[in-house]
């Protein structure tokens, strides 16, 4: 055998896949897709196959550590490089390739193929995934956003966010439900579904606990969450009319502020004081964000709670197993601005990175309020610690809600309903 690809590959105008012949998972990856990649022209062949080995320059006595494509023009790719490439060629898989050109993602995907082949098991150079592999768990978190990107240009830009919004939101839900469920008894099928589709928190556990909690609410509660409701809606419904003519970016801004007092800090609280009053432990996302005096506290206990518990349960955690905590909370801020940047910048058709950014900026003044300078200087307390939570979170807030997000996707949308 020489490195000559064989005279089918004439045929196969967009490559060869190449994959481990001796690994059970594969096997049945391969098995499942197989007639999908031929039907697009890919073929296929174990990574054992000696030619192949000559041809990628393999040495037989090193592990095979991923899969890999060798593309019509001859370029070799690796790993998630490679699904990108495949999913690129494949018409309801492209939304993948796209998605992947945003900034930040596709070290996400590399990060993602690497687990994967981290956490196979082998003995005898079979491999398998462990038998715990609860896929079904991510079904909903991998098929509803692809869903949802699939209708980018189907429907208006603020239609899409909210689709891609609901999608992810879902599929976090689905995720912390079905391992809450699996880990518990005796869950009632009414709180579940109360949890899935009348609860925003992500804290599945505690809201389907059986025993009921005793709450001392007050009529003062009811009162402010109806407050912010209405002054909510008097920013969207009558300030906001009264800038779009001549400063439409600030009437943008006014109206998204609106939106967020009425549904986050309002709805919201209202449908957490409800669920208290009959017993159940759902926790308000929003406590009281401005009394914050350190970055740690806004992001950690006081700010979207809901997204707090999935990137403490589901990613800080599981980081600080291979990596310091320094590392952890820049991946778990990399991979919120990552969302916020398919949330905001996708539908807007601009400000790419740019919420990225934003958020990388606050994990680094996380970390910076460690340091014992910081804490010489009097942050993370008092007056000191509120004005740099301040300076953190509003200075670059154009960077998270960029103007191409206002003027594309926020002023359409208040027109939409109304409110200009």
């Amino acid at each position: 055998m020489n490195a000559t690809i064989p005279n089918q590959a004439v045929e196969a105008a967009r490559g060869w896949v190449f994959y481990d012949g001796e690994c059970s998972l594969c096997l049945a990856t391969v098995a499942r897709f197989a007639p999908l990649l031929r039907r697009h022209q890919f073929d296929l062949a174990p990574l054992q196959t000696p030619w192949v080995q000559q041809r990628l320059g393999l040495n037989a006595n090193e592990p095979l550590a991923e899969m890999k494509l060798l593309a019509a023009d001859e370029q070799i790719y690796g790993g998630a490089d490679a699904l990108l490439q495949i999913a690129k060629k494949i018409w309801w898989a492209w939304p993948l390739f796209a998605l992947a050109q945003i900034p930040g993602v596709t070290p996400l995907f590399h990060l993602l193929y690497r687990w994967v082949a981290a956490n196979r098991t082998c003995v005898g150079n079979v491999c398998q995934m462990p038998r715990k592999n609860h896929f079904a768990d991510y079904a909903c978190l991998i098929a509803l956003p692809t869903l949802a990107l699939l209708a980018r240009n189907v429907f208006p830009a603020w239609i899409f966010m909210w689709l891609l919004a609901f999608a992810i939101y879902f599929g976090c839900k689905w995720l912390t439900w079905r391992q809450a469920v699996r880990q518990m008894s005796n869950v009632k099928t009414t709180f579940s579904f109360g949890y899935l589709f009348g609860w925003i928190g992500m804290d599945a556990r505690k809201f389907l606990e059986v025993k009921p909690i005793t709450i001392a609410l007050k009529p003062s509660d009811w009162l402010w969450a109806t407050i912010k409701i209405i002054f909510g809606a008097t920013l969207i419904w009558f300030v906001t009319r009264h800038f779009v003519a001549t400063q439409p970016l600030l009437a943008g801004w006014i109206g998204m502020v609106g939106i967020i007092l009425c549904l986050h800090f309002g709805l919201f609280q209202f449908l957490a004081l409800a669920w208290q009053r009959i017993g159940v432990n759902a926790q308000p996302i929003m406590r009281e964000p401005l009394r914050a005096t350190s970055l740690a506290d806004f992001w950690g206990r006081r700010w979207n709670g809901a997204f707090h518990f999935l990137a403490n349960d589901f990613i800080f955690r599981r980081m600080l197993r291979k990596y310091d905590a320094t590392t952890a909370i820049l991946l778990v801020f990399l991979i919120s601005g990552v969302i916020h940047d398919l949330i905001i910048s996708l539908p807007a058709h601009g400000g790419y990175g740019l919420p990225t950014t934003y958020f990388l900026i606050q994990g680094l003044g996380v970390i910076f309020e460690r340091t014992p300078f910081a804490k010489q200087i009097g942050l993370g307390q008092g007056w000191r610690g509120w004005l740099f939570v301040f300076i953190c979170t509003v200075a670059p807030a154009f960077w998270l809600f960029h103007p191409p997000f206002i003027q594309n996707v926020i002023l359409p949308m208040l027109h939409a309903i109304g409110a200009t």
